[in-house]
């Protein structure tokens, strides 16, 4: 063996060991800065020994986790095994994302809803349509407006992008037995599912984003403004009102790429210009500002962080019916912890919204709930 093909060997092997090595020096010396993941990731905690989880083997197995999930460069493996398997494969790594025609990405429950294979039956929708019929009557004589908000949905908005095996003929919906049931006992709602498939070709700018599974921050504001409104008609007021003079384009960010950032990829992609408007409101002074309870989705996430609350005196959200908010940004607070009757005494306006993937569980056990307390 000749003295160049055993330096060649001696370089090969030293990158070798430097590679196997590298992780555990990033792991303890972080001497290179690695973008965190995206998404709902809980780290894990270092197991604790002890006689009794020694024996059990829990030490172990949490052992192992901890190691398995906080070795040095974790995260650039999993953006660089994502990526390979998203630009080679076609596939997502994303829990419960599938990409569809022209890489567009979506959510499976979304394509699930337009197809009907979420459907609660006609006799339970029914039935809880029929409890906000007796809530809205109930609550017009407190001189309170309760509106049910059907959000734009991505399944609804571009079917013809589906993966081939979702690509079938529809059957009943949540959807639309909710809206038929709604228009047919008279409870005040808003169809924004259908208002932006009808202008999906009409629109100055994309209402639904390519790697987003929300309406774009541009269809947000025009749906935020259409609230306004027709809670001004419901109550015969004047509010306050949302508005903007400049529009940039950019590539999609923020929740119009949603799902994108949770694909956890090692390159954004950039093939999607989206429209941001630049929100403001009004100050009139003369203008009426009431009150307002939501109970939505992640859906309301976007009104309510540009400042939705501008336009209200007060305006809760109860993110699923769990969460309270703003209060928990300060501490956390259940809405099982807060007394319904003192809450809606407080709010003139109650607003139920849903987009199309979470229709089965509308209102998330709040009209149950306020339906038993208002029924006794």
């Amino acid at each position: 063996m000749s003295k160049w093909q055993k330096t060649y060997r001696t370089c090969i092997l030293l990158g070798f060991l430097t590679f196997l090595i590298l992780p555990a020096i990033q792991k303890h010396f972080v001497f290179v800065d690695v973008e965190p993941l995206a998404g709902a990731i809980v780290p894990p905690e270092k197991g604790t020994l002890s006689l009794k989880n020694w024996f059990n083997g829990d030490y172990q197995k949490q052992t192992e986790k901890f190691i398995d999930e906080s070795f040095g460069f974790r995260n650039l493996f999993i953006r660089t095994n994502n990526q390979l398997a998203f630009t080679l494969f076609n596939k997502a790594k994303a829990n419960g994302v599938l990409i569809g025609k022209n890489k567009y990405l979506y959510e499976v429950s979304y394509l699930k809803a337009y197809n009907g294979w979420d459907y609660v039956g006609e006799k339970a929708i029914k039935s809880r349509v029929e409890k906000l019929r007796y809530l809205q009557d109930t609550l017009q004589e407190l001189n309170k407006q309760l509106i049910v908000v059907f959000a734009a949905g991505k399944g609804s908005f571009y079917p013809e992008f589906f993966p081939k095996a979702y690509q079938t003929k529809p059957g009943k919906t949540n959807y639309k037995t909710y809206v038929t049931t709604c228009k047919k006992l008279g409870v005040n709602h808003i169809d924004f599912n259908a208002y932006f498939v009808s202008q999906k070709n009409k629109s100055k700018y994309p209402l639904y984003p390519k790697y987003g599974i929300h309406w774009s921050t541009y269809g947000m504001g025009l749906a935020a403004d259409s609230i306004i409104r027709y809670i001004e008609k419901k109550r015969t007021i004047r509010m306050p009102h949302i508005y903007w003079n400049k529009v940039s384009l950019e590539d999609a960010k923020e929740s119009d790429y949603d799902i994108g950032y949770g694909m956890n990829l090692l390159y954004k992609i950039t093939d999607n210009q989206m429209a941001y408007p630049l929100f403001q409101y009004d100050s009139d002074s003369l203008k009426t500002k009431p009150s307002s309870l939501v109970i939505s989705d992640s859906f309301f996430w976007g009104m309510f962080n540009f400042g939705i609350s501008s336009v209200f005196t007060d305006n809760q959200f109860w993110y699923y019916n769990e969460d309270v908010y703003p209060d928990s940004y300060q501490k956390p607070l259940k809405t099982k912890d807060v007394n319904l009757q003192k809450c809606i005494a407080a709010k003139d306006v109650i607003i139920i919204m849903a987009t199309e993937a979470t229709l089965p569980k509308l209102g998330w056990g709040f009209i149950e709930r306020m339906y038993e307390t208002y029924k006794k």
